[in-house]
């Protein structure tokens, strides 16, 4: 079935509401007694190991639990797959993909570089994304038809930037020295030796600066579907790209991820990424 103008105005409605519930939950509890549990105590991994110290907190299962509520009530045929609750229905035509807090190690630290992502699949493909940061009230959302931020009562469209070259980039990923293997920490170092800058920290928000023409690329590997899929509607809505380490779509389980405003420094990253795809 087609997913008609109609329907994806009412989702894109919907997904403002379900950002604005979310935020209810977690803005309490920002830089406040959160309730932080270690996910991966117990589990014996090497203290270099990126699930050595797995956060989670009150916020990240409040969020989640008041979405899928939100989601059950307004449209109980839709599945919903999250970080914090697993997967219920996740080959039904609508999928909704929840990180309810992605960046929890800066939400603990009182950084605001968190955001909150909810994604949509139709027959099992992104149509709709925000990347949420309700602390500096930002919601950035994409589908087909474009991408905008929320911010401040106002509405501005999204559009990437050119950058003809690698040299020129300004590229970001989250922590190289614990998201990636020793292959992809060398793949990821010859690329950031090209580039013109380099942020480190800044999880699903730096998504949003390539979206929003401040940042040029995102690295990543290591990821699960609700580290990505949202973001991949309000980057391709917004012109860029998003594409794994051979340059092929991003597979529903995530994995090792690239977004990039242009496709020329891209291309040139591609040729070192390639070398360690998996």
């Amino acid at each position: 079935m087609t997913l008609s103008a109609d329907r994806l105005v009412a989702l894109d409605a919907f997904i403002i509401d379900l950002n604005r519930a979310s935020a209810e939950v977690i803005l309490p509890l920002f830089r406040a007694d959160h309730g932080l549990e270690d996910k991966g105590a117990g589990k014996n991994l090497p203290r270099d190991s990126h699930g050595a110290f797995d956060p989670v907190t009150e916020a990240d299962r409040g969020a989640e639990a008041v979405i899928r509520k939100l989601i059950a009530e307004h449209y109980p045929e839709h599945g919903v797959i999250g970080e914090e609750y697993g997967e219920d229905r996740p080959d039904a035509e609508f999928v909704w993909v929840l990180d309810p807090i992605d960046g929890t190690r800066a939400f603990i630290s009182g950084l605001p570089l968190w955001t909150t992502l909810i994604g949509l699949r139709h027959q099992g493909r992104p149509v709709l994304g925000s990347i949420g940061q309700p602390y500096v009230g930002e919601i950035f959302i994409g589908h087909a038809g474009g991408s905008r931020l929320l911010a401040r009562g106002q509405t501005t469209p999204l559009q990437v930037r050119e950058c003809a070259n690698l040299t020129d980039a300004v590229i970001a990923t989250t922590d190289a020295d614990a998201c990636f293997d020793g292959a992809e920490r060398g793949a990821w170092l010859q690329v950031r030796a090209a580039a013109k800058l380099a942020r480190l920290g800044c999880d699903a928000y730096a998504y949003a600066m390539v979206a929003m023409g401040k940042m040029d690329m995102v690295i990543e590997a290591g990821l699960k579907s609700w580290d990505i899929e949202a973001a991949i509607p309000v980057v391709e809505g917004a012109g860029g790209i998003v594409t794994d380490w051979r340059g092929e779509p991003i597979g529903k389980n995530g994995g090792q991820m690239v977004i990039s405003g242009d496709r020329r420094p891209l291309d040139e990253a591609l040729v070192s990424l390639r070398r360690s795809a998996k």
